[in-house]
């Protein structure tokens, strides 16, 4: 037993004599402050070495009362004189006053602090915590931000969260729709959001417009009553992953999709089926490919629009029109409206126009609007876009 003491103590020396920038970064592997204040124990080496730890974590289980609690990121933030603070990460799951919060923002403004995290989890209390309004406006630091069963309060003064890259709202209640949507537009440089819709959010369709999003969930909790107007509407062009979660059934009304740069993002059939609104990107060669898919799995689509969002490649490949062996139902018994953009009028263009005018059933109008200046071709476009054979009827024609 005295010789497995004599051992330690010998590993514990040779730990004590490395540098402390390496003592400094083995500390920050701990999980939590509470952990990085309690090495101050071990010798005289470690005494004050704790004040200066880069990664702090600051978890509410740790400390049974939450008063105590509070008192304890208070005096560290005070006596804490790291030079930078890589990572400020504060976890709560129970009750806290929101004054708490604004205190710690503020005595962490002090420092330079290159990333800030905040997990708010109040999913166990009797009722959900009120997010103080500070967060909005003065959290220039905070990079993550995680929320679980919380109220966001109407704030009528413009958000601020110039480097927010990871958000998740999940059972969130928003004051109303408009303010989800607008919370997204404040946050320039999102790149990961996961979002819940719970009973009472107050959010029927809720809008994700972020142009920077890399990395999208979506799901929606079971309790959660639904009619035919819920759901979500996305615009992210930048889109790299892609995942939903949904235990009623598909909820898409309405979607944005490009091929050049959310690749092999095409969502399942069975989440489209009540897809309403389907704009597309056609500035990528198997967009065509795509769009004979997304007409297939979409019997409900009525509005499509077709738009070269993206600029094109020096030496693009040509896309390649192979006409469906079948009908998509949508252009029987749903589709009437279909605008293109920039439409150029190449041979695999008007093969498609040629198929929706042939087959939609139900098409009212239809809108073309060309890149081109050439007045000549413009007038031969609308020639042959004129004379085409219409299924439909009521069909109209307007050229831009």
């Amino acid at each position: 037993m005295m010789l497995f003491f004599l051992e330690e103590m010998s590993l514990m020396d040779r730990i004590s004599d490395l540098p402390d920038t390496l003592l400094l970064r083995v500390l920050s592997l701990l999980p939590s402050a509470k952990d990085v204040v309690a090495t101050m124990v071990l010798s005289k080496r470690w005494e004050f070495l704790w004040l200066s730890v880069p990664r702090l974590v600051f978890d509410d289980q740790d400390i049974v009362e939450f008063g105590k609690f509070s008192r304890f990121v208070d005096r560290y933030l005070i006596v804490n004189d790291a030079p930078e603070i890589e990572t400020l990460h504060f976890k709560l799951s129970r009750r806290y006053a929101a004054q708490d919060i604004i205190v710690w923002m503020r005595a962490a403004n002090n420092f330079t602090v290159d990333e800030m995290i905040i997990e708010i989890d109040s999913s166990s209390c009797a009722s959900p915590v009120i997010l103080p309004k500070f967060l909005y406006t003065e959290c220039t630091m905070l990079v993550t931000l995680n929320l679980n069963s919380v109220i966001l309060a109407d704030f009528s003064s413009p958000m601020f969260f110039p480097s927010l890259k990871t958000l998740s709202l999940l059972s969130v209640r928003y004051p109303d729709e408009e303010f989800a949507s607008s919370l997204l537009s404040y946050c320039h440089v999102l790149e990961s959001l996961e979002v819940e819709k719970c009973r009472d959010d107050n959010v029927t369709l809720f809008t994700v417009r972020v142009p920077s999003l890399k990395r999208l969930v979506l799901h929606t909790s079971e309790n959660r009553d639904r009619d035919d107007s819920d759901g979500f509407v996305i615009n992210a062009p930048c889109l790299e992953y892609f995942n939903i979660i949904d235990h009623k059934g598909g909820f898409f009304k309405r979607l944005y999709l490009c091929l050049s740069t959310s690749k092999d993002l095409y969502p399942d059939d069975t989440l489209v089926h009540r897809l309403v609104h389907l704009t597309l990107c056609t500035c990528d060669t198997e967009w065509l490919n795509l769009l004979v898919s997304m007409l297939r799995d979409s019997p409900s689509l009525r509005a499509l629009k077709l738009e070269q969002y993206h600029g094109l490649p020096a030496h693009h490949l040509r896309a390649y029109w192979n006409e469906p062996s079948s009908v998509p139902v949508c252009l029987l018994s749903s589709l009437e409206t279909l605008e293109w953009v920039n439409y150029e009028g190449t041979e695999e263009e008007k093969e498609v126009v040629g198929f929706m005018f042939r087959n939609g059933s139900c098409l009212k109008k239809v809108t073309i609007s060309s890149k081109s200046n050439d007045c000549n071709k413009k007038l031969e476009m609308i020639k042959e876009l004129t004379w085409s054979i219409r299924c439909s009827p009521t069909c109209q024609l307007a050229f831009d």
